[in-house]
């Protein structure tokens, strides 16, 4: 029993970097996507002040 303990330790020590790399992938690609969305939140937005204002000043 104490082999059976011993063996499943080690696997799941073993298993702790490949884990923490795709965390961190999975982690940048949310970053990613996020930034992605937001400049195109931040254009389209600014795009509607300029028109909104230019229709205001008219």
């Amino acid at each position: 029993m104490k082999l059976f303990a011993k063996k499943v330790q080690r696997f799941l020590a073993s298993e702790d970097g490949p884990t923490a790399v795709e965390y961190a992938v999975m982690l940048a690609l949310i970053v990613i996507v996020c930034l992605t969305a937001i400049r195109s939140i931040g254009t389209q937005a600014s795009a509607t002040f300029t028109n909104v204002a230019g229709q205001l000043g008219s």
